[in-house]
C-alpha cells in the first residue's frame, strides 16, 4: 500500500496499531491526523467499542495475533513500521513473541509505545482499572467535586485522554526526534497515573505557598469561588464564568448590572458563600440566551455552557470549522494546526490482510 495522502507535518511515517479502546486509539487518530499511515490490526470479532470518530484515518485488517499466521504477519509487518502502538497489560505482548525485544531486533529503528493505566512496573502493573482509579490515585480526583458529598470524575478526559494519549504522542515523538540522532528506537512506557502526576504540576508547586487549597470544594479552580462557576439561568440552561482577576471581575460586574454587594470580590469564605448565592439569583433572572448577549466577546471571562450538538454551531467554532461533518457524523477537527503542512480528517478503509500493505 504507497500511501497517496501528501498532507501533514508526519506524512511517510508508518504506525502499527494494535485496535484497544481509548486512549491509545486517541493517540493513532491523531497521528493519522498529521498525515502518518496507521495500519489498524483489529481482532476477530472486534473490541465492542466502535467509534466512527476516534477510529478514523487507518488501514484496517482483522488478525488473530493468537495464531502462528496471524504473529508472522505482524512480524513481516514490523519490519516496515516507524512506530508501535499497544495497550495491553504488561506481559501480553511478551508472551505473544510480540514484545519489544523481540521486535527491535528485526527493526531496530522501532519506537513501541505502550498505552496502560499503571505502568509497565510497579505493583499493580497487572491489576484491571479504568480513568476513574488511575486520576483517583493519582491525586487528581480527590478536588473535583462539591464541598459536601462524593468526588465527580470529570468524564475520562483527565486520565485516559489527557495523561494518557497526550504523552503517549508526546513520548512517541520525542522517541522519533531521538531517533534521527541514535538511529535507534526505543520503548515508550506511557502511563495514565504518570502522566496525570504530571498534569498535577501546577497544583503541586502551589500547595507550598498557600495560595491554592486542594479539599474538594475549596479550589478555586474547581468552583469554590462565586466568580469562577456555573450558573442555572432562568430557562435552565448553565453559564460558565471565570473572572478571576480583578480587571475581569470588574468587566463582570458592570457588565451583569450587578448590585453593591457583588462589587468587591469578597475574601473571607462566608463571603464568597453569600457572593455566590447573590449570583446565583441576579443569573436566574435572565435566559442563558440574554446573558450572551450581554456578557459574551467581552474580558467578563464568560461563556454559555454548551453541549456537542450546540458547540458545533458556536459562531467562533464554526469559523475555526473546529467540528466538521464527515458521512453524517461530527468529528473534531485535527489539533493542533500547522501553517504548511495542515492536517486533515481521512476516513477508515478495511483491506484485506493479505494485501500488498507498506510496499515501497
Amino acid at each position: 500500500m504507497t500511501s497517496t495522502e501528501t498532507n501533514g507535518p508526519l506524512a511517510g511515517l508508518r504506525v502499527l496499531e494494535f485496535a484497544g479502546i481509548g486512549p491509545g486509539p486517541h493517540c493513532a487518530m491523531q497521528l493519522a491526523d498529521m498525515g502518518a499511515e496507521v495500519l489498524r490490526i483489529e481482532r476477530p470479532g472486534g473490541n465492542g467499542w466502535p467509534n466512527p470518530v476516534v477510529d478514523r484515518g487507518r488501514t484496517c485488517i482483522t488478525l488473530d495475533i493468537r495464531t502462528d499466521a496471524g504473529r508472522q504477519r505482524c512480524l513481516e509487518l514490523v519490519q516496515r513500521a516507524d512506530v508501535l502502538i499497544e495497550g495491553f497489560r504488561p506481559g501480553v505482548m511478551e508472551r505473544l513473541g510480540l514484545g519489544p525485544d523481540e521486535l527491535s531486533k528485526l527493526n531496530p529503528r522501532l519506537v513501541y509505545g505502550r498505552m496502560t493505566g499503571w505502568g509497565q512496573t510497579g505493583p499493580l502493573a497487572q491489576t484491571a482499572g479504568h480513568d476513574i482509579n488511575y486520576i483517583a490515585l493519582s491525586g487528581a480526583l480527590a478536588a473535583i467535586g462539591p464541598r459536601q458529598g462524593e468526588a465527580v470524575p470529570p468524564l475520562n478526559l483527565v486520565g485516559d485522554f489527557g495523561g494518557g494519549s497526550m504523552f503517549l504522542i508526546v513520548g512517541i515523538l520525542a522517541a522519533l526526534l531521538e531517533r534521527e540522532r541514535s538511529g535507534l528506537g526505543q520503548v515508550v512506557d506511557a502511563a495514565i497515573v504518570d502522566g496525570t502526576a504530571s498534569l498535577m504540576s501546577f497544583f503541586s508547586g502551589l500547595l507550598p505557598t498557600g495560595r491554592i487549597d486542594m479539599r474538594q470544594g475549596h479550589n478555586l479552580l474547581g468552583g469554590a469561588t462565586p466568580w469562577y462557576r456555573c450558573y442555572l439561568c432562568a430557562d435552565g440552561r448553565q453559564i460558565a464564568v471565570g473572572a478571576l482577576e480583578p480587571a475581569f471581575y470588574r468587566e463582570l460586574v458592570r457588565r451583569s448590572g450587578a448590585g453593591e454587594a457583588l462589587q468587591e470580590q469578597a475574601v473571607s469564605s462566608e463571603g464568597q458563600t453569600v457572593q455566590a448565592e447573590q449570583w446565583a439569583q441576579l443569573f436566574a433572572q435572565r435566559s442563558r440566551d440574554e446573558w450572551c448577549e450581554l456578557l459574551e466577546g467581552s474580558d467578563a471571562c464568560f461563556a454559555p455552557v454548551l453541549g456537542l450538538e450546540e458547540a458545533a454551531d458556536h459562531p467562533h467554532l464554526a469559523a475555526r470549522q473546529t467540528w466538521q461533518t464527515l458521512d453524517g457524523v461530527l468529528h473534531s477537527a485535527p489539533a493542533p494546526r500547522f501553517s504548511r503542512s495542515a492536517s486533515q480528517i481521512r476516513p477508515s478503509k478495511r483491506v484485506d490482510p493479505t494485501a500488498d500493505l507498506w510496499s515501497d
